[in-house]
């Protein structure tokens, strides 16, 4: 891992995940690319081009300047720092910008506080997601003791979650965590017996050309839910989740909403969104 993308827009949010950022950087000996994207209305860009052009230096001139109290942590010593200044208006130039700054991992805070769906939904950071190429890191809470040694996949073991399976056995071997698969079986949309579930995961291990290894089953009423609930067990570090771009939100996930205050407290486990 070589450079490290965290969008900022000066909140405490993003600044916990610039921390976290930062940890993971100075494992990986990997460069943070911070990025502030100036939203600047229509109405400041509809004068003539003198007019345009002040407008935005100025408004790029004063985040820059924020920058510099806002990038003065200790945290952030002895790590190569870039910053980027950019007026995007669709969040498909965000993944444009990652891909040409050869971008490995996006770190976002989010305010989400409702479960793993409203950790993303109805935000910047699940618009992020939706059309990210790039695996992206959601954090809710500031952790300055922050690893990567137990990490939960969550999967239903289709053929188009084998890219995303190979790439989280990429990113665990780069931390040396240990991988863990899960896969949760409902009792409602798509219930399956344990010998159907058993064949399908053979199935899927044979055509990703992978060594077979321990999945856990775990029945529970949403698959939201159930991820959550087993997370707790295990202690995990972070949960991984393969997603859909051209979908709203996590393939898999929608319809899960009401989970009870316990197990949306434990939405604070960090997110990695892994695109299929």
């Amino acid at each position: 891992m070589k450079r490290i993308l965290v969008p900022i827009d000066f909140s405490e949010t993003s600044s916990n995940a610039l921390e976290i950022a930062a940890q993971i950087a100075k494992r990986q000996q990997a460069e943070i690319v911070v990025l502030h994207m100036l939203g600047l209305s229509e109405a400041v860009l509809t004068k003539n081009e003198i007019q345009e052009y002040e407008e935005a230096r100025y408004y790029m001139e004063l985040a820059k300047k924020r920058f510099i109290p806002f990038l003065d942590k200790p945290y952030l010593k002895n790590i190569k720092i870039r910053e980027i200044v950019q007026n995007y208006k669709i969040f498909k130039e965000f993944n444009t910008l990652a891909q040409e700054q050869k971008i490995d991992l996006i770190v976002m805070g989010s305010h989400g506080t409702s479960g793993i769906s409203e950790v993303l939904v109805g935000s910047n950071t699940e618009k992020v997601v939706r059309t990210s190429n790039v695996p992206v890191l959601v954090v809710k809470m500031k952790n300055p003791d922050f690893k990567i040694e137990k990490v939960l996949f969550a999967c239903d073991f289709s053929e188009d979650v084998i890219l995303a399976f190979k790439n989280i056995q990429a990113f665990t071997n780069g931390f040396s965590a240990k991988l863990k698969l899960i896969y949760i079986n409902t009792p409602y949309n798509g219930f399956k017996s344990t010998n159907e579930i058993e064949e399908k995961i053979a199935k899927f291990f044979f055509k990703s050309n992978s060594v077979s290894q321990e999945v856990v089953i775990y029945d529970d009423y949403t698959v939201e839910q159930g991820l959550l609930n087993y997370s707790k067990k295990g202690n995990f570090d972070l949960l991984a989740i393969p997603t859909h771009g051209r979908k709203p939100f996590l393939h898999f996930l929608l319809g899960s909403r009401s989970i009870g205050e316990d197990v949306a407290n434990h939405a604070n486990l960090p997110v990695l969104t892994i695109k299929i």
